[in-house]
């Protein structure tokens, strides 16, 4: 809601501040959007005078994230990163390389904040093709395009196939005793990586077909680690592996 200048000053310091961030996160989003927003960036103008801050004088990204981090710190406000905008972001830059041979097929994984980390993480390495299973979140999902910092659209997903398409061999990233350490595995240049479900792994159906189950080795207390953060060690390694070969 818009609120006159006698309503705004009797909002405490910090619900001034988060009432600012709420304004300046629809300027953002309306920005990169190319919608209008010029009574929403005069509103915000209104309440930074009545509360003494810096207004907006470049309509432009960079300012609006550095405002918007701004009225969050003096609101003590923690977000997750999906939340948050770009402040410390130089700018995107072109692909350095097309997108590979690797399959990363998303057994039936529920979190579509995790499925939107493995968008990013795919899209940042380049590696290939995401698959996901039919209760699996896609990249049309909206909290997937937003966990993934919007790169879901450019990054190559199926939805409706066949597991036969899938290219061998299957490699599944689970915790087993006849697993194989991600520090001794190479993975060849066109395979599946396949990845579970966050409280049941990898079903035992797709478990009794893989060619291969490699898991990474951890030294604490927890048997296994978030999905998408054992996916991000996992792609590193692949496209390290890759990487150093083109070279060799």
């Amino acid at each position: 809601m818009n609120f006159t200048k006698k309503k705004f000053l009797e909002l405490d310091y910090v619900s001034r501040h988060k009432k600012s961030a709420q304004l300046l996160r629809r300027i953002y989003d309306a920005l990169l959007e190319k919608k209008e927003c010029s009574r929403w960036i005069e509103q915000y103008n209104a309440y930074a005078t009545w509360n003494a801050v810096p207004l907006i004088t470049e309509i432009e990204p960079k300012m609006i994230s550095d405002l918007y981090h701004f009225h969050l710190s003096q609101a003590q406000i923690h977000l997750k990163e999906y939340n948050l905008l770009p402040s410390l972001r130089k700018g995107d830059h072109a692909p350095k390389q097309e997108f590979g041979n690797i399959a990363i097929y998303l057994d039936n994984l529920r979190s579509a904040y995790n499925v939107g980390s493995i968008f990013r993480t795919t899209e940042a390495l380049r590696l290939g093709t995401i698959y996901c299973a039919k209760n699996t979140p896609d990249h049309t999902h909206k909290k997937v395009i937003k966990t993934s910092m919007h790169t879901a659209s450019f990054v190559p997903c199926r939805k409706d196939f066949s597991l036969e398409e899938l290219p061998r061999p299957w490699i599944a990233l689970d915790t087993s005793d006849q697993a194989i350490s991600l520090e001794e595995y190479i993975f060849p240049p066109v395979c599946t990586l396949i990845l579970g479900n966050e409280e049941y792994g990898i079903s035992d159906e797709m478990l009794s077909q893989v060619d291969h189950i490699v898991e990474i080795p951890l030294v604490g207390h927890k048997n296994s680690i978030n999905v998408a953060a054992a996916f991000a060690i996992a792609a590193f390694a692949l496209y390290h592996q890759h990487s150093q070969k083109s070279v060799l």
